[in-house]
């Protein structure tokens, strides 16, 4: 998965004017692991998000655990000295450190359909911030739930009237404050303490006695799961999306769209239902779901069949029918089995104006503009080079893979992933295929990551093992 900086200069660069070339640096790896730990399967991070200021970012792994990243500012961490010996005009890399975790989804089990539910977290989406909390949706592939993060100081008691070994001992307490007292008055029955009337505090009062006093020792994030949205969905939860009004959010899976209200987990709305009455005439299927940045009435989705839908939710209650339909016909002449495969789209994400939609198939990334229906404004090669493998790929089920995407703050650049640990930034505004490749690793500048036929040739190399061992096991 890959997810975007909401932020117009986040990728480190300036905006399209700039004339000096972007260069790409390697800032920060998550999850740490000693030497020779293996990584477990719960840990693998199956979902990730920034919020739309790009200070906060939450993670969700195959467990079915989120954990939460904050964004730190360094220049509020020196002293006055070192701010004023600081170039200021030398861009600072962004760093998170980690702020909570919390266990958001368990395994479960389908009675009535005899299917296990995994925990692992598909989506997460950050919602609306009130008076400084964080709100987030997490969803694995039937329950949506609905969590906020909010700040919790905790407070600690000092300079007590009692030694540490005692405290927590109401009788011993007592017994202890009326030895404290007995040179002052009468001594009291140590089963139950009690002052007579004829008590008197003696002048400056008693010296043994002290106020307590509370310091607040740190402060903690705390999640606390709000509401749980279930029994909405017949088919596996491929996607979720927040509204722009910040009341509503839609999730979609393969045949239907629903739309929620955050406050009301019972009840939801179904806006878009592709399930035919013969399940043996489905031609195709819903891959993703989302909501128009700025205009709460529009939202779009893409399909297997490579075909992108904007619909209008005020025209009707069920938006059967679409308002605009974006999809690239391949020509008669180029067309194989394989084409309706690779032309399906993954992702989708609107550009953060909302003016552009940027989609990924199996092959390209495609950038249309809302006023133009006709063709993508571009065409991003991203597995050119995989074209002359696509049936060793067809027979190993790797053509199947999915693919996300997303765009920069402004719009001019576009990443996505890749096989080998690869991804690709493209410029939009410049139409040209030539992309920056980049190593998602530890160490990223181990070796050279553009040798793209290579990466093409043990992928297949790969399928072929894969598919020489099932014909031997057979």
């Amino acid at each position: 998965m890959i997810s975007g900086l909401p932020i117009g200069a986040a990728d480190g660069g300036p905006g399209p004017s700039s004339q000096s070339p972007l260069e790409w640096k390697f800032s920060q790896v998550f999850g740490e692991r000693a030497v020779g730990e293996e990584v477990q399967d719960d840990d693998i991070i199956s979902a990730i998000e920034f919020d739309k200021s790009g200070g906060h970012l939450a993670t969700g792994d195959r467990g079915g655990r989120v954990v939460l990243f904050e964004k730190t500012d360094a220049r509020d961490q020196r002293t006055r000295k070192e701010l004023e010996k600081t170039d200021h005009s030398v861009l600072r890399h962004p760093e998170y450190r980690y702020s909570t975790e919390f266990q958001s989804h368990e395994p479960e089990f389908d009675f009535l359909k005899s299917l296990e539910i995994e925990e692992k977290i598909n989506k997460i989406k950050w919602c609306h911030t009130v008076n400084g909390a964080q709100f987030l949706l997490s969803t694995n592939d039937k329950t949506i739930k609905s969590w906020k993060v909010t700040e919790k100081k905790t407070k600690q008691l000092s300079n007590l009237n009692v030694a540490p070994e005692i405290r927590g001992n109401r009788s011993v307490i007592s017994i202890n404050l009326a030895d404290d007292l007995n040179s002052f008055g009468p001594r009291p029955n140590p089963t139950s303490f009690s002052i007579g009337s004829d008590f008197r505090f003696p002048p400056g009062g008693i010296p043994a006695l002290r106020l307590p006093s509370v310091s607040i020792n740190e402060t903690t994030l705390v999640a606390r799961c709000r509401k749980v949205y279930c029994n909405a969905h017949a088919y596996h939860i491929n996607s979720i999306s927040t509204n722009s009004d910040c009341e509503t959010y839609i999730s979609a899976d393969d045949l239907r769209i629903n739309l929620w209200n955050l406050e009301v987990s019972d009840q939801s709305f179904n806006i878009v239902d592709l399930k035919p009455v013969n399940m043996e005439d489905l031609t195709e299927v819903i891959t993703s779901a989302e909501f128009h940045p700025t205009h709460c009435n529009l939202l779009a989705y893409s399909s297997s069949k490579g075909s992108i839908r904007l619909i209008d939710m005020r025209q009707s209650a069920l938006c059967d029918r679409h308002t605009k339909l974006f999809m690239d016909v391949e020509p008669a002449g180029n067309r194989s089995f394989l084409t309706e495969i690779i032309a399906s789209i993954s992702d989708i994400k609107f550009s953060r104006n909302g003016r552009y939609i940027l989609s990924r198939d199996y092959m390209t990334l495609k950038l249309w503009d809302l006023n133009m229906e006709a063709s993508p404004v571009a065409t991003l090669k991203v597995h050119e080079y995989l074209r002359p493998k696509l049936y060793d790929l067809y027979e190993n089920d790797s053509i199947f893979d999915k693919f996300e995407c997303c765009l920069n703050g402004d719009g001019t650049r576009a990443a996505t992933g890749s096989y080998s640990n690869l991804f690709r930034v493209f410029e939009t505004t410049s139409g040209s295929d030539e992309a920056s490749i980049l190593e998602a690793s530890k160490s990223p500048n181990r070796r050279n990551a553009t040798q793209s036929s290579r990466c093409g040739n043990r992928l297949v190399n790969f399928a072929r093992g894969r598919r020489d061992t099932r014909r031997v096991v057979g």
